[in-house]
C-alpha cells in the first residue's frame, strides 16, 4: 500500500473519531485525555534525548492527563475549584524534585518540563471549556459539540484549502526559515475556505438546538482566529522539530507521523478560541 493511501486511510479514521467522540461527552472525555497522554508522553521522549535534559516522562504524563480531567469536571459542575489541588502539588513536586536529582542541566529541565503542561496539557484541556456553558438566565450547566468541534473542522478545512492553494498558486513563502512548504497563497486560500466553512456551520446551527447564539460575523471572525493561530501552532511545532533535528514527532499515526504533528495546529487554535469567544460574552 502506498504512503498517499495509508495517509488517506489514517485520515479517515482519525477525522470520524474526532467526531463521534464529541457526540457523546464522556467519549469526548475518554478520547482527549488518551491524547493527552500520548502527546505529552511523546513530547518527553523526544526532549529527554537532548543533552543534559531528563524529565521525569511518568509524572508529566500523568499530570497532564489529570489537568485534562480535572478540568473537565470542574467546567461540567462535577467539582469544586479544590480538584486542582492534586494537580499544583505534582507540579510543585516536579519544581521541586529538580534540586535533589543533580540532572546535568536543571534549568534546561525545568524548562522543558513546564513547557509539557503550558505547551500540551492546558491548550487540550481547554476543549473542555469550549464544551460546556452555563444556560442564560438559569445555573444549569450544558453540553454543546458544536464549538469545539467546529474548531476541528476549520483547522481541517484550512489544511485542505492551505494544501490546494499552495499547490496550484503558492509562490510566495510563508515562513521559509522554519517551513519552506508554506506559502502565502496557500494561507489565504486556507483562510478562506474556512470562513465559508464557518459561515454554513453558523447558518445551518441557527434556530437548532446547537445555535450558540453567534452571529454570521462571529463565526467568520471564530474562523480567522482558528486559521491564524492554527498557523502558528503549526509553525511552532516545526521549529520545535527543526531544534531537535527531526522531520516527524512519531510514527504513531501512519502516514501522520506523530501525537504533535496531528495536533499541532490545535494547541494553539483551541486558547485562542477560548479568548475570542470570552470576548464575545459567549462562554
Amino acid at each position: 500500500m502506498n504512503n498517499l493511501a495509508v495517509r488517506f486511510i489514517t485520515g479517515v479514521f482519525f477525522v470520524a473519531a474526532i467526531v463521534v467522540c464529541f457526540l457523546n461527552v464522556r467519549a469526548m472525555a475518554l478520547l482527549f485525555a488518551l491524547i493527552t497522554g500520548l502527546t505529552i508522553w511523546e513530547y518527553c521522549g523526544l526532549v529527554n534525548a537532548i543533552k543534559g535534559v531528563k524529565v521525569n516522562q511518568l509524572i508529566c504524563t500523568v499530570a497532564g492527563v489529570y489537568l485534562f480531567l480535572a478540568v473537565f469536571c470542574f467546567a461540567s459542575d462535577m467539582t469544586p475549584s479544590a480538584v486542582f489541588i492534586p494537580y499544583l502539588l505534582s507540579v510543585i513536586y516536579l519544581m521541586i524534585s529538580e534540586l535533589y536529582l543533580k540532572n546535568e542541566n536543571p534549568v534546561n529541565s525545568w524548562a522543558y518540563t513546564m513547557l509539557s503542561q503550558m505547551y500540551i496539557a492546558l491548550p487540550l484541556s481547554m476543549v473542555s471549556v469550549l464544551a460546556f456553558s452555563r444556560q442564560q438566565g438559569t445555573s444549569e450547566v450544558v453540553y454543546t459539540y458544536i464549538i469545539p468541534l467546529s474548531v476541528f473542522i476549520l483547522l481541517w478545512c484550512s489544511d485542505t484549502g492551505a494544501y490546494c492553494a499552495g499547490s496550484l498558486f503558492g509562490k510566495h513563502k510563508l515562513f521559509p526559515r522554519v517551513s519552506p512548504g508554506k506559502t502565502w497563497e496557500g494561507s489565504i486560500g486556507g483562510g478562506v475556505l474556512a470562513m465559508v466553512a464557518a459561515g454554513l456551520i453558523g447558518w445551518l446551527t441557527k434556530g437548532t438546538s446547537n445555535d450558540i447564539g453567534m452571529s454570521l460575523p462571529g463565526w467568520i471572525g471564530m474562523a480567522v482566529v482558528v486559521v491564524i493561530f492554527g498557523t502558528w501552532g503549526d509553525l511552532v511545532e516545526s521549529l520545535f522539530k527543526r531544534t531537535l533535528g527531526i522531520k516527524d514527532s512519531g510514527n504513531i499515526l501512519p502516514g501522520h507521523g506523530g501525537m504533535l504533528d496531528r495536533f499541532d495546529s490545535s494547541l494553539m487554535a483551541i486558547p485562542a478560541t477560548v479568548l475570542y469567544l470570552y470576548t464575545l460574552s459567549l462562554l
